[in-house]
Protein backbone atom coordinates (compact mmCIF):
# COMPACT_ATOMS: atom_id res chain seq x y z
CA UNK A 1 0.00 0.00 0.00
CA UNK A 2 2.99 2.35 0.69
CA UNK A 3 4.73 2.13 -2.28
CA UNK A 4 1.99 2.97 -4.76
CA UNK A 5 2.14 6.72 -4.28
CA UNK A 6 6.34 6.53 -4.12
CA UNK A 7 5.95 5.15 -7.72
CA UNK A 8 3.43 7.49 -8.88
CA UNK A 9 5.41 10.40 -7.34
CA UNK A 10 8.68 9.40 -9.78
CA UNK A 11 7.23 8.86 -12.78
CA UNK A 12 5.43 12.62 -12.38
CA UNK A 13 8.99 13.83 -11.65
CA UNK A 14 9.76 12.48 -14.50
CA UNK A 15 7.06 13.54 -16.73
CA UNK A 16 7.04 16.82 -15.30
CA UNK A 17 11.02 17.10 -16.83
CA UNK A 18 10.92 15.76 -19.42
CA UNK A 19 8.29 18.43 -20.46
CA UNK A 20 10.42 21.27 -18.87
CA UNK A 21 13.63 20.17 -21.23
CA UNK A 22 11.04 20.45 -24.06
CA UNK A 23 9.95 23.51 -23.55
CA UNK A 24 13.94 24.73 -23.19
CA UNK A 25 14.32 22.94 -26.48
CA UNK A 26 11.47 24.84 -28.32
CA UNK A 27 12.20 28.35 -26.87
CA UNK A 28 16.18 27.90 -28.13
CA UNK A 29 14.63 27.04 -31.30
CA UNK A 30 12.90 29.75 -31.89
CA UNK A 31 15.60 31.89 -30.41
CA UNK A 32 17.73 30.31 -32.49
CA UNK A 33 16.86 32.04 -35.79
CA UNK A 34 16.26 35.90 -33.87
CA UNK A 35 19.63 35.24 -32.50
CA UNK A 36 21.45 34.21 -35.75
CA UNK A 37 19.90 37.43 -37.44
CA UNK A 38 20.93 39.62 -34.43
CA UNK A 39 24.57 37.69 -35.11
CA UNK A 40 24.44 39.08 -39.20
CA UNK A 41 22.90 41.95 -38.81
CA UNK A 42 26.03 43.18 -35.95
CA UNK A 43 29.05 41.55 -38.04
CA UNK A 44 27.56 43.70 -41.80
CA UNK A 45 27.05 46.68 -39.06
CA UNK A 46 30.59 46.47 -38.23
CA UNK A 47 32.10 45.52 -41.41
CA UNK A 48 30.58 48.19 -43.08
CA UNK A 49 31.94 50.66 -40.06
CA UNK A 50 35.51 49.57 -40.66
CA UNK A 51 34.81 49.78 -44.27
CA UNK A 52 34.07 53.10 -44.39
CA UNK A 53 36.92 54.07 -41.79
CA UNK A 54 39.69 51.92 -44.05
CA UNK A 55 38.35 54.37 -47.08
CA UNK A 56 38.13 57.31 -45.02
CA UNK A 57 41.54 56.29 -43.87
CA UNK A 58 43.07 55.85 -47.77
CA UNK A 59 41.50 59.16 -48.73
CA UNK A 60 43.12 61.47 -45.50
CA UNK A 61 46.45 59.65 -46.54
CA UNK A 62 45.89 60.65 -50.42
CA UNK A 63 44.76 64.08 -49.29
CA UNK A 64 48.06 64.57 -46.92
CA UNK A 65 50.19 63.24 -49.88
CA UNK A 66 48.47 65.85 -52.34
CA UNK A 67 48.92 68.58 -49.67
CA UNK A 68 53.10 67.64 -49.02
CA UNK A 69 53.42 67.45 -52.42
CA UNK A 70 51.93 71.61 -53.20
CA UNK A 71 53.64 72.84 -50.22
CA UNK A 72 56.79 71.30 -51.05
CA UNK A 73 58.45 73.45 -53.69
CA UNK A 74 60.29 71.80 -56.88
CA UNK A 75 63.76 71.33 -56.05
CA UNK A 76 65.55 73.98 -58.07
CA UNK A 77 68.83 72.99 -59.67
CA UNK A 78 72.03 72.32 -58.43
CA UNK A 79 75.04 72.65 -58.78
CA UNK A 80 76.59 75.04 -62.13
CA UNK A 81 73.25 76.42 -63.76
CA UNK A 82 75.18 77.16 -66.44
CA UNK A 83 76.53 74.04 -67.20
CA UNK A 84 73.19 72.10 -67.38
CA UNK A 85 71.53 74.92 -69.35
CA UNK A 86 72.11 75.10 -73.45
CA UNK A 87 74.75 77.40 -74.31
CA UNK A 88 76.04 79.04 -77.79
CA UNK A 89 79.47 80.37 -79.07
CA UNK A 90 78.13 84.06 -77.65
CA UNK A 91 78.43 82.52 -74.36
CA UNK A 92 81.50 81.20 -74.62
CA UNK A 93 83.04 83.95 -76.17
CA UNK A 94 81.71 86.21 -74.12
CA UNK A 95 83.14 84.07 -70.86
CA UNK A 96 86.64 84.00 -72.84
CA UNK A 97 86.55 87.63 -73.24
CA UNK A 98 85.58 88.80 -70.38
CA UNK A 99 87.56 86.44 -67.99
CA UNK A 100 90.87 88.19 -68.71
CA UNK A 101 88.98 91.87 -69.04
CA UNK A 102 88.44 91.15 -65.25
CA UNK A 103 91.68 89.76 -64.57
CA UNK A 104 93.06 93.43 -65.67
CA UNK A 105 90.39 95.23 -63.31
CA UNK A 106 91.88 93.28 -60.73
CA UNK A 107 95.58 93.67 -61.48
CA UNK A 108 94.58 97.73 -61.76
CA UNK A 109 92.81 97.73 -58.79
CA UNK A 110 95.60 95.51 -56.61
CA UNK A 111 98.10 98.30 -57.97
CA UNK A 112 96.06 101.33 -56.75
CA UNK A 113 95.56 99.46 -53.29
CA UNK A 114 99.37 99.06 -52.82
CA UNK A 115 100.05 102.84 -52.98
CA UNK A 116 99.76 105.59 -50.92
CA UNK A 117 98.83 108.88 -50.45
CA UNK A 118 95.71 107.75 -52.55
CA UNK A 119 92.56 109.66 -52.32
CA UNK A 120 89.90 107.56 -49.96
CA UNK A 121 87.48 107.67 -52.63
CA UNK A 122 89.73 105.79 -55.29
CA UNK A 123 90.78 103.14 -52.61
CA UNK A 124 87.16 102.29 -52.13
CA UNK A 125 86.29 102.40 -55.99
CA UNK A 126 89.17 99.99 -56.51
CA UNK A 127 88.72 97.64 -53.57
CA UNK A 128 84.75 97.46 -54.64
CA UNK A 129 86.16 96.63 -58.15
CA UNK A 130 88.38 93.77 -57.11
CA UNK A 131 85.53 92.24 -54.80
CA UNK A 132 83.19 92.13 -57.36
CA UNK A 133 84.76 90.60 -60.16
CA UNK A 134 87.38 88.54 -58.46
CA UNK A 135 84.17 86.05 -57.44
CA UNK A 136 83.17 86.47 -61.34
CA UNK A 137 86.45 85.25 -62.76
CA UNK A 138 86.27 82.02 -60.85
CA UNK A 139 82.43 81.41 -61.72
CA UNK A 140 83.53 82.12 -65.99
CA UNK A 141 86.49 79.56 -65.67
CA UNK A 142 83.98 77.05 -64.15
CA UNK A 143 81.54 77.54 -67.12
CA UNK A 144 84.38 77.85 -69.72
CA UNK A 145 85.69 74.07 -68.17
CA UNK A 146 81.89 73.10 -67.95
CA UNK A 147 81.75 74.07 -71.64
CA UNK A 148 84.98 72.00 -72.86
CA UNK A 149 86.19 75.53 -74.18
CA UNK A 150 88.98 77.10 -73.32
CA UNK A 151 89.90 80.06 -70.93
CA UNK A 152 91.39 81.78 -73.63
CA UNK A 153 89.63 83.72 -76.75
CA UNK A 154 90.87 83.69 -80.61
CA UNK A 155 93.14 85.91 -81.18
CA UNK A 156 90.67 87.45 -84.21
CA UNK A 157 88.81 88.95 -81.62
CA UNK A 158 90.24 91.85 -79.88
CA UNK A 159 88.86 92.87 -76.34
CA UNK A 160 87.35 96.47 -75.96
CA UNK A 161 88.41 98.53 -73.46
CA UNK A 162 92.05 96.60 -72.33
CA UNK A 163 94.89 98.38 -70.85
CA UNK A 164 97.83 98.42 -72.73
CA UNK A 165 100.97 96.80 -70.89
CA UNK A 166 102.72 100.13 -71.56
CA UNK A 167 99.62 101.79 -69.36
CA UNK A 168 100.06 99.49 -66.39
CA UNK A 169 103.53 99.79 -66.59
CA UNK A 170 103.17 103.86 -66.33
CA UNK A 171 100.64 103.35 -63.59
CA UNK A 172 102.79 100.92 -61.56
CA UNK A 173 105.26 103.56 -61.22
CA UNK A 174 103.28 106.58 -60.76
CA UNK A 175 103.51 108.08 -57.09
CA UNK A 176 99.87 108.23 -55.47
CA UNK A 177 98.50 111.26 -56.83
CA UNK A 178 99.14 110.35 -60.15
CA UNK A 179 98.34 107.35 -60.33
CA UNK A 180 95.09 108.06 -59.18
CA UNK A 181 94.47 110.06 -61.80
CA UNK A 182 95.82 107.14 -64.46
CA UNK A 183 93.26 105.11 -62.74
CA UNK A 184 90.18 107.09 -63.42
CA UNK A 185 91.15 107.95 -66.73
CA UNK A 186 92.25 103.92 -67.44
CA UNK A 187 89.10 101.84 -65.55
CA UNK A 188 86.55 104.56 -67.22
CA UNK A 189 87.50 102.99 -70.40
CA UNK A 190 88.07 99.83 -69.49
CA UNK A 191 84.40 99.63 -68.12
CA UNK A 192 83.24 101.27 -70.91
CA UNK A 193 84.75 98.35 -73.24
CA UNK A 194 83.35 95.65 -70.48
CA UNK A 195 79.60 97.31 -70.84
CA UNK A 196 79.83 97.48 -74.51
CA UNK A 197 80.95 93.31 -74.86
CA UNK A 198 78.15 92.92 -71.92
CA UNK A 199 75.50 94.61 -74.03
CA UNK A 200 76.49 91.97 -77.18
CA UNK A 201 75.89 89.25 -74.96
CA UNK A 202 73.02 90.01 -73.89
CA UNK A 203 71.77 90.08 -77.07
CA UNK A 204 72.87 87.47 -78.77
CA UNK A 205 73.70 84.48 -75.46
CA UNK A 206 71.83 81.84 -74.65
CA UNK A 207 73.05 80.88 -71.29
CA UNK A 208 70.43 82.35 -68.59
CA UNK A 209 73.20 82.42 -66.09
CA UNK A 210 76.03 84.24 -68.63
CA UNK A 211 73.05 86.92 -69.91
CA UNK A 212 72.76 87.61 -65.93
CA UNK A 213 76.04 88.15 -65.26
CA UNK A 214 76.03 90.32 -68.31
CA UNK A 215 73.43 92.22 -67.53
CA UNK A 216 75.18 92.45 -63.79
CA UNK A 217 78.07 94.22 -65.49
CA UNK A 218 76.13 96.42 -67.16
CA UNK A 219 74.01 97.85 -64.47
CA UNK A 220 77.25 97.83 -61.87
CA UNK A 221 80.30 99.60 -64.45
CA UNK A 222 77.61 102.30 -65.55
CA UNK A 223 77.36 103.13 -62.19
CA UNK A 224 81.01 102.88 -61.78
CA UNK A 225 81.60 104.64 -64.74
CA UNK A 226 79.53 108.01 -63.75
CA UNK A 227 81.06 107.83 -59.95
CA UNK A 228 84.45 107.84 -61.66
CA UNK A 229 83.73 110.68 -64.29
CA UNK A 230 82.32 112.89 -60.92
CA UNK A 231 85.52 111.93 -59.39
CA UNK A 232 87.55 113.15 -62.14
CA UNK A 233 85.56 116.83 -61.95
CA UNK A 234 86.41 116.93 -58.51
CA UNK A 235 89.86 116.43 -59.13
Amino acid sequence: MTMTPLTTTRADATHHETARAAVRTTRRRRRGPAALGLAIAATVLMTGCAGGATSTGDHSGHQMSGMTSSATPSPSGTGSAAAADAHNNADVMFAQMMLPHHEQAVQLSDIVLAKTGMKAEITALAKRIKAAQTPEIATMTSWLSAWNAPTTASMDHGMSGMVSAADVTALRDADGATAGTLFLTQMIGHHEGAVAMAKDQVTSGQNREAVALAQRVITSQSAEITEMKALQQAS
